[in-house]
């Protein structure tokens, strides 16, 4: 009895087409001919194989004088490396990658003419990441010979490939197409078919949400990506991400994952058709959400949108002492953080207990700094010198701002701001740090909410160089001043934003989280395929699984419900996998178990 085709085991895949060759397709045939391959480059322009040529030519050189290779391996490799204009010259190949632009129509295209050319065995790819593979499985003369083949850009770098099945591909050509990405020093992560996929599906979201809150004027350009840099330790801001990987390639993935999900927070935000169709789509026409120097350069130039250097036109307060309230970490953070600077610092709690604790975990952690050769041991013992430790708040009665690092508690910080209002001078700056409650409803608690802003510092804050600086519409102009002086002379980077659930940062970054935990609930991928997706095609220091372990579960489900509650869109209702972990007691980190289980301390 005959094998059935889509069963038969398959010949190594040493000869590969590569159809398309731009950015992408061309940083996937390096990579390809530096591990040994035969490369055919087709594309229908004779000035994209030229350009790829140029392209590997000059990677290989730069290998050389770098030591990363030898002149006989780079002469080797350009060796391997043939392109083509006809389509006809994939005849031979085991494997064939079609990255060509994101439409049916010229995908369908390639693979109806592919068709007639290759050998029945041949595997054919598509590199899409927003349209179905299995439509264009379901359209080829041989459906179980067809997956996804998704690389991440720039493609030798990047160490992700998505590889995707549909229901139509023969297990036999997805374990060869695995096996090479392997041989390739890939890292696969196996996958259904749907918009996206992993990496995508997660990502885009994101980029789309950052492009409205841009558009809506609650932030600028600037202050999101850095805002993203910083708070999350992303490799880049997602406008500038957006420009790096194209409008309008972002408007058309975001289409096609709407036209799935019909999410509203896939629904591309129209400033994204509206450049598209201006020709603004970013990098390669040399404008998009930022100015380059020339189409296709990384280099940003000033335009009409940049911020002035040193623009503030109204002069701050004068802070030479700050009180910071509370006695956890995040308390003994930031006093370490003022000390450290020059201030003199008070710092508050409800004991005199809790206060000495605090200032002495402070000298713990100056006393590391100091072992790391980070701090002579003088310069430690001057800092510890100008924090005092208090058991009543009425040692703020000279302080010129005071802080509060209280718990995530309106009521609690309501009662602490009105404690403020009794104690604390005229003309004190009055700050929370407050991540996710309405500053304005800490004003209100006092006589004077011109008075108060909102200094949102990451943890650990001696570490983290962002402070969201939150003004209220009541705020003035000289409190925001005096905020954002003082974070320049504390070497904290501020970030301007108004008072609504989630800030920047957690605006962005917990409804991400929130559909990776829908990814797992709907069983389309594994945790550890999820991490790894972000971490090695996003550039994401953790995993979005990893990062909720550690932020703790509860902390994540009070966010969600705070944003859910405020923007009332249905897609960010907490995934109802995380409510059931948070009433199991499966917190993260903290209780042994959350997503995944954890050694006892």
């Amino acid at each position: 009895m005959a094998t059935p085709l889509s069963d038969t085991p398959l010949s190594p895949l040493k000869t590969v087409a590569v159809v398309g060759l731009g950015t992408m397709g061309t940083g996937i045939a390096e990579v390809l001919a530096r591990a040994g391959r035969d490369v055919i480059g087709i594309d229908i322009s004779e000035a994209a194989t030229a350009q790829a040529v140029t392209a590997l030519e000059a990677s290989t050189a730069r290998g050389v004088q770098r030591g990363r290779c030898t002149e006989q391996e780079r002469a080797d490799v350009l060796s391997r490396f043939r392109t083509f204009t006809d389509l006809r010259a994939a005849a031979d190949a085991d494997l064939v990658i079609e990255v060509t632009p994101e439409s049916y129509d010229i995908k369908q295209q390639v693979f109806r003419a592919l068709d007639g050319i290759v050998r029945p065995e041949t595997i054919l790819a598509t590199g899409t990441n927003a349209l179905s593979v299995t439509r264009l499985a379901a359209d080829s003369a041989r459906p179980e010979r067809v997956l996804g083949l998704h690389f991440f850009n720039p493609a030798p770098a990047m160490k992700l490939v998505e590889v995707v099945s549909s229901v139509l591909t023969a297990p036999s050509a997805v374990a060869a197409v695995t096996d090479l990405a392997l041989q390739l020093g890939k890292e696969p992560v196996a996958v259904g078919d749907r918009p996206g996929f992993v990496a995508d599906g997660l990502l885009f979201g994101y980029l789309n949400q950052a492009a409205a809150m841009y558009e809506a004027k609650y932030a600028s350009r600037e202050d999101i990506d850095a805002a993203m840099k910083l708070g999350c330790g992303l490799p880049m801001g997602p406008l500038a991400l957006l420009d790096l990987i194209g409008v309008d390639t972002a408007r058309t993935v975001l289409e096609a994952m709407y036209a799935e999900s019909r999410d509203r927070l896939h629904a591309p935000a129209p400033i994204l058709k509206q450049l598209s169709e201006a020709g603004l789509t970013g990098r390669k026409s040399g404008r998009g959400f930022y100015s380059y120097e020339a189409p296709g350069s990384a280099t940003v130039v000033r335009d009409a949108l940049t911020p002035l250097d040193g623009a503030a036109l109204t002069p701050g307060r004068t802070v030479r002492s700050v009180g910071v309230a509370g006695s956890g970490t995040m308390a003994s953070g930031i006093a370490e953080v003022f000390a450290k600077a020059g201030y003199e610092v008070v710092l508050a709690a409800r004991t005199e207990e809790k206060a000495q604790a605090a200032k002495a975990r402070i000298g713990k952690s100056l006393s590391r700094s100091v072992d790391k050769g980070r701090m002579t041991a003088e310069a430690a013992a001057q800092t510890l010198e100008r924090i005092t430790p208090a058991g009543s708040y009425d040692a703020f009665a000279e302080v010129d701002l005071a802080l509060e690092a209280v718990a995530e508690d309106l009521e609690i910080k309501q009662q602490l701001f009105a404690t403020f209002d009794k104690v604390c001078k005229p003309g004190a700056v009055l700050a929370t740090t407050t991540s996710s409650l309405p500053v304005v409803a800490c004003a209100r608690a006092t006589s004077r909410p011109q008075d108060v802003i909102g200094m949102h510092f990451f943890n650990p804050a001696p570490a983290m160089k962002l402070v969201e600086v939150v003004r209220t519409v009541l705020t003035t102009d000289d409190v925001h001043a005096t905020v954002r002086e003082v974070c320049a002379k504390i070497r904290k980077h501020p970030v301007d934003c108004g008072d609504r659930a989630g800030f920047i940062v957690n605006a962005l970054l917990f409804p991400y989280l929130n559909n990776a935990i829908k990814m797992v609930q709907e069983h389309y991928a594994t945790l550890d395929d999820i991490d790894a997706a972000m971490k090695l095609g996003g550039g994401y220091p953790m995993g979005p699984f990893e990062l909720l372990d550690v932020v703790g579960l509860d902390v994540s489900l009070a966010i969600e419900k705070v944003l859910h509650r405020e923007f009332r869109d249905p897609g960010l209702a907490p995934a109802p996998l995380l409510e059931h972990l948070v009433a199991a007691g499966c917190l993260g980190r903290k209780t042994g178990r959350g997503f995944r289980e954890y050694a006892r301390r």
